[in-house]
């Protein structure tokens, strides 16, 4: 009833989380139970239909396992997390969970089974039964949206990592999904990669308005996000704007985050007396407030 009363809400969740726990479980040689680790422990988070969200942490803060359970790879332990208002639990739901909310992971290769690039962003739509004649106009406009329309008759073995990526987003994208999950998309990538899929992301997001869950350690690419939640141990630990977020700079660093250069310049002029704006995020912002202070 809860789900239903929020459709008529200007803009819907599209993920909701709650009292969210996952294990693992250990398991020895014979098969008995050798521990268990609670990888997502009590995450409650509200993401609403055409944010740009980023979920941070270091390695085993939990942040893939999340990402896992909103495309319903892997089902909660306990609580529950619906998508579109729907709950990933019930499996006659799976399909249309998957449909809604696409998943794009760290390794391309993986991702990637057509001999030419056109073929394999046009695969998903084809699965869904979708008319040929859309499908090809899926597949234009997919590869337009991340960069990759004059690529489209090659075979992607002759990409970059960056661009393979951007072809298993377009390959998502053609699904026609109102949300997509990068699970560490440039973990294997080149800065240069890197920058591109991210621009990538951020353009669907404003452009098509698809809703986006970034998930990274990188301080660098959560600059963007319309809110930020950092996980460790399988908790949230802060969540904000990223504004709201650098400013906590000794926080991040307990949390065993590295902080992008110009956070942490400005951070430490700030402790020697210099008066700067918390929350810095880039190098020009900081040159300007430098060059404000130098103004009589």
């Amino acid at each position: 009833m809860g789900m239903e009363k929020q459709r008529n809400t200007g803009r819907m969740e599209i993920v909701r989380t709650k009292d969210l726990v996952y294990e693992y479980i250990r398991r020895d040689e014979e098969g008995n139970v050798e521990g268990i680790t609670r990888a997502v422990d009590q995450v409650d988070m509200d993401i609403r239909q055409g944010e740009f969200i980023a979920i941070l942490g270091h390695n085993g803060s939990g942040k893939s396992t999340l990402a896992k359970h909103i495309n319903a790879i892997l089902n909660p332990t306990e609580g529950t997390v619906w998508v579109d208002g729907m709950d990933t639990s019930e499996a006659e739901k799976v399909w249309d969970i998957r449909r809604t909310a696409g998943m794009v992971f760290q390794n391309p290769d993986n991702q990637i089974i057509g001999q030419v690039v056109e073929e394999d962003v046009g695969f998903g739509p084809e699965n869904m039964g979708i008319p040929t004649k859309e499908i090809w106009e899926r597949v234009e406009e997919s590869l337009k949206a991340v960069g990759m329309y004059e690529f489209r008759r090659h075979s992607p073995n002759k990409l970059s990592g960056g661009q393979k990526q951007r072809v298993s987003i377009a390959g998502v994208l053609a699904m026609h999904p109102k949300c997509i999950i990068l699970d560490e998309p440039t973990a294997m990538l080149d800065p240069s990669g890197r920058r591109e899929v991210i621009r990538a992301a951020r353009a669907l997001n404003d452009v098509e308005k698809v809703t986006i869950i970034l998930i990274t350690h990188y301080m660098e690419e959560i600059i963007h996000a319309d809110r930020v939640f950092v996980m460790d141990g399988g908790k949230i630990a802060m969540e904000g704007s990223p504004r709201e977020i650098f400013s906590q700079v000794e926080r991040l660093k307990e949390l065993r985050l590295n902080v992008p250069q110009a956070t942490l310049l400005a951070h430490e002029l700030q402790k020697r007396g210099i008066r700067l704006p918390n929350g810095i995020l880039t190098i020009e912002e900081l040159a300007e407030e430098i060059g404000r202070l130098r103004k009589p």
